[in-house]
């Protein structure tokens, strides 16, 4: 139990590494607190650094997602111990220490563990959101709605038991409630949408 708590506390720091933060700081040298919607995750690191920079921190957030999991998976593939490493590692990206707990919403580094966990419902979730982002163009909602879509197709095609079941829901919940400043966006009409004035 000691090597599986320590993996927990492993997953959460692994999760905390701010890769939006350093991507964009080192390119640009601006703080992507300072930038955009100053979220630290993937798509404001796009807007404030361009393309290179935010698929980088795309692939990068996902790697740790599934590099969190998947450590717990090779030492303990109970479903108890998963779906700890999973809230921590997305908990971890949502709250870093070193930034203060002020850090991203947890979409990347959520699929990246929903990968380990169940890879045909996230593949499915990940399809989703390319056809959500491709009819609206709202990259914040096309998260939230794969998002929200993941426990229920996890539920449909891989029947997970219970404590797998409520963990997804509830890391779906918290990476939901980020976009909380998203969802007030969309609502007044001034979300944009990814295009050529996406990059502001």
């Amino acid at each position: 139990m000691i090597v599986e708590l320590v993996l927990v506390v492993l997953a959460y720091l692994v999760g905390s590494i701010p890769f939006a933060y350093i991507f964009v700081r080192w390119a640009t040298g601006r703080d992507v607190r300072l930038e955009g919607s100053g979220n630290v995750g993937a798509t404001n690191a796009l807007r404030s650094a361009g393309w290179k920079v935010g698929v980088s921190v795309t692939v990068l957030d996902t790697a740790k997602g599934s590099l969190a999991v998947w450590m717990m998976l090779v030492f303990n593939p109970e479903s108890a111990w998963l779906a700890a490493s999973m809230l921590a590692v997305v908990f971890g990206h949502c709250f870093p220490p070193w930034l203060l707990f002020r850090g991203g919403k947890g979409v990347a580094t959520g699929l990246g563990a929903f990968l380990v966990i169940a890879p045909l419902s996230a593949l499915a979730a990940l399809g989703l959101w390319l056809v959500m982002l491709a009819a609206f163009r709202w990259v914040s909602l096309a998260s939230m709605t794969a998002t929200a879509s993941f426990p229920v197709l996890l539920q449909l095609v891989d029947r997970p038991d219970w404590v797998t079941l409520v963990a997804v829901a509830a890391a779906a919940i918290l990476i939901i409630v980020n976009h909380h400043s998203n969802i007030r966006n969309l609502i007044a009409g001034d979300e944009p949408r990814l295009g050529p004035g996406f990059w502001r």
